[in-house]
């Protein structure tokens, strides 16, 4: 009989029973996501929600989307902050689906680490679950992987999915969208999380900067500063929907303002964005200044200040800036809608930032 000990998983560096305890600290977050269609809970095979309230909709539609947050997740490796990013997560997917008119139902997320701390993982868990209250959807299931070799001890990265319903004659897109219809802007909280391999490579790389130095213009640390959780806009689109008419909306992430800008825009049809109705935030100055970035790049990367459009008819614009007001949202009337010359794209940003 031998004396040498077997293989393990654990010894492979999977450790089971640090994935159990994560489990259990984050379980009081996920409840408070729970919403009453929410049947069971965390640790099943399976997240189970009640279908059966989709029974009042006429047509109902359901709308999926799925998306990480890219390289945001390094920073938040190197600064040791791990609940924050979830609310990155929660955003880049729910307000996709929120884009064609759908109430947020139910998300769940996968998170993948080279090595299983459980303080760790409830952490980010906690920040998706504050997210889903936001977006006023259910934390229903997820998955935490664990790969080591593959992944440093220390390194993450975080995906989700999530699913909304939306009534079919309810689909908001480019076919309600009309000549002289207002674009309305609402603020960015900052970078967002997208654009990151850029701002990483200008400001760490080549501006050698510090994530903890204090810089003119951010009243924080740059790493505060890059950390910032992205907005989460779906209850306030949904309000909007319930005070006025809006024919569209359009989610400001990765290609930038302009380009997601005329994903609804219909063939006919051309919005004009006035750089001077707002002045970008001081993080966007820095990344073009330090890596002497041209606006054009800055601005198909960057949401430059601008995280979600929404398009109302003209006179419906007094009551969605109104609604946005009440909910701490800062809107305004960046541009109109047009007829498109021959010349033209779907959208276009005119003149120069204010300030």
């Amino acid at each position: 009989m031998s004396d040498t000990t077997g293989a393990s998983y654990a010894a492979a560096g999977v450790d089971i029973g640090a994935g159990d305890r994560a489990v259990e600290l984050m379980k009081e977050w996920v409840k408070k996501t729970r919403r009453p269609e929410v049947l069971g809970g965390i640790g099943g095979f399976a997240g189970l929600f009640d279908a059966s309230a989709l029974k009042n909709y006429e047509r109902p539609l359901l709308a999926s989307a799925t998306d990480g947050v890219g390289t945001k997740v390094d920073i938040a490796r190197q600064l040791g902050v791990y609940d924050s990013i979830g609310h990155d997560l929660v955003a880049m997917v729910m307000d996709d689906i929120v884009v064609c008119g759908a109430e947020p139902l139910f998300m769940t997320d996968y998170i993948c680490v080279g090595k299983v701390h459980p303080e760790r993982v409830a952490a980010i868990v906690k920040g998706i679950a504050e997210g889903c209250v936001l977006a006023g959807c259910a934390l229903v299931g997820g998955e935490t992987a664990e790969h080591p070799g593959l992944l440093g001890e220390d390194d993450f990265d975080v995906a989700g999915a999530g699913t909304g319903v939306v009534e079919a004659d309810r689909v908001l897109g480019a076919d309600r969208i009309r000549s002289g219809d207002a674009v309305i802007a609402m603020a960015s909280s900052g970078l967002h999380s997208n654009g990151y391999s850029l701002v990483r490579h200008v400001l760490l790389n080549q501006g050698g900067l510090a994530l903890d130095a204090h810089l003119d213009g951010l009243g924080r640390t740059l790493g505060e500063e890059l950390l910032e959780p992205t907005k989460i806009y779906s209850l306030d689109c949904l309000a909007l929907l319930r005070t006025t008419e809006v024919h569209a909306f359009s989610h400001v992430t990765g290609g930038g303002l302009a380009a997601n800008l005329a994903r609804v825009i219909p063939d006919g049809l051309h919005a004009v964005v006035d750089r001077s109705t707002w002045a970008p935030g001081a993080i966007f100055d820095l990344v073009g200044r330090t890596g002497r970035v041209e606006r054009l790049e800055l601005e198909k990367t960057l949401n430059m200040g601008v995280g979600m459009i929404a398009i109302v008819p003209e006179e419906s614009t007094d009551v969605a800036l109104a609604t946005l007001a009440d909910r701490g949202v800062d809107a305004w009337v960046a541009g109109e809608i047009t007829d498109r010359a021959h010349h033209e794209t779907g959208a276009a940003l005119v003149g120069d930032y204010a300030g």
